[in-house]
């Protein structure tokens, strides 16, 4: 049997790479660090995917098991004789996994010589590859033939994966709720061994096309959606809220539309209106998903990772001004972050926002634009972006006066 190798045993990790190679014949097996979770998966050996879509389903996942990070020798072996490797730990860990890839590298060249190996990158960041291999070559011995046993895999992940309750983690840490959509968009061109042979696996040649469509459309609806709910005082928990609030759709349509034009502008051969217009319909209506009950808290937490330079909002700003698209309602996303105070299900702010809002926020937009965006204004098309904010930000302060108000009336 093929054997899966995949960092991170959360969402994105359980529901979808993990249940896309399991279903295709693989074992898995999942390296974290959430002891509950591994010793779950190592007494059963499978777990359910809920498909919270029309119709429901449940796909039950099996040949899996789990090892805790620190069990680095036990991880290298593994690697050593794997199939192929994937990650989902997100942006802020990726950095972490580093050492046991490394460990497992070289004892994979130990052992078979220059035997490569693909490794499925899947954390949604523009230039998850060289971020790997500059890590990799910091601590790899001198002379590893890197280039020659890694493959780097970028992908595009556009399934949607809601926050799970803590009543339901209790009742069954391993389930995990996902939306039906089942596609894997990933470079065709990062592999060194052959494509495997997985349903739902779809290679790109251009992917960094794909990959900002994710970040530019997808990823920033989502902000939007979450922002303006927020600073319209909508008394809103979900995305379908929203996008069965006609006025509201038709927001975030638009600030989709800015970067669809400039993708179109960019990559005339993979991008056209009617593809355009087909992909955000779409979104908009997996957005609207009751079933799936995909919260505003989710899709507009970490304040500080949606406004960083090469994220949904500045990286889409900059982006749409290089292809000729003014980022208007853009501009508006950006500014509206600063405000967003939105609670979880037990009435508390995400981690990382309520320190934006303590010890960022009250330093001014200028600060924030300088160093939670990164934007300098020695830079023409930076500096049009952070006019472009300010402008909008000033705006949102006249138009919404009790902006500082609200986050205590809304619950999520």
């Amino acid at each position: 049997m093929k054997k899966l190798i995949q960092f991170g045993a959360g969402s994105i990790g359980r529901s979808f790479i993990g249940q896309l190679f399991a279903r295709a014949g693989y074992e898995v097996v999942f390296i974290d660090v959430d002891t509950l979770i591994i010793e779950a998966m190592n007494q059963h050996h499978e777990y359910i995917v809920e498909i919270r879509d029309i119709p429901p389903e449940k796909m039950l996942i099996q040949n899996v098991r789990a090892i805790h990070a620190k069990e680095t020798d036990k991880i290298a072996i593994e690697i050593a004789d794997a199939d192929i490797l994937g990650t989902a730990v997100g942006k802020n860990v990726l950095d972490k996994i580093i050492p046991n890839l490394a460990a497992g590298l070289i004892e994979r060249q130990k052992r078979y010589g220059v035997k490569p190996i693909d490794i499925i990158i899947c954390e949604n960041i523009l230039n998850g590859a060289n971020f790997l291999i500059n890590g990799l070559k910091k601590i790899l011995p001198p002379g590893f033939p890197l280039q020659d046993m890694l493959g780097l895999v970028e992908t595009s992940i556009g399934k949607m994966v809601p926050i799970m309750t803590e009543a339901d983690r209790q009742f069954n840490p391993l389930l995990v709720y996902a939306e039906a959509y089942n596609t894997l968009i990933l470079d065709q061109k990062g592999f060194k061994n052959p494509i495997p042979d997985v349903p739902g696996l779809a290679p790109k040649k251009n992917m960094k096309a794909y990959v900002q469509r994710k970040s530019f459309i997808h990823n920033l609806g989502h902000a939007m959606t979450a922002y303006l709910a927020y600073l319209e005082g909508k008394p809103y928990t979900y995305t379908w809220e929203m996008m069965n609030d006609a006025p509201m759709r038709q927001r975030v349509k638009t600030v989709m539309w800015e970067s669809g034009q400039a993708l179109i502008n960019a990559y005339p051969d993979e991008f056209t209106i009617e593809n355009q217009e087909a992909h955000i319909e779409n979104l908009l209506n997996r957005f609207a998903n009751q079933h799936l009950g995909d919260t505003l808290f989710r899709v507009g937490r970490d304040i500080q990772r949606k406004l960083s330079y090469d994220d949904r909002i500045i990286g889409a700003m900059c982006f749409d001004l290089e292809n000729g698209v003014e980022p208007i309602e853009t501009a508006f996303t950006a500014a509206a972050a600063c405000f967003f105070k939105m609670r979880d299900e037990n009435n508390l702010m995400y981690g990382r926002d309520e320190e934006f809002h303590n010890q960022i926020f009250s330093k001014g937009i200028d600060f924030i634009l300088q160093k939670v965006c990164q934007l300098s204004p020695k830079k023409p098309i930076d500096q049009k972006v952070i006019g472009m904010i300010k402008q909008k930000y000033q705006r949102i302060l006249e138009l919404y006066p009790g902006i500082h108000g609200i986050a205590d009336k809304l619950r999520n």
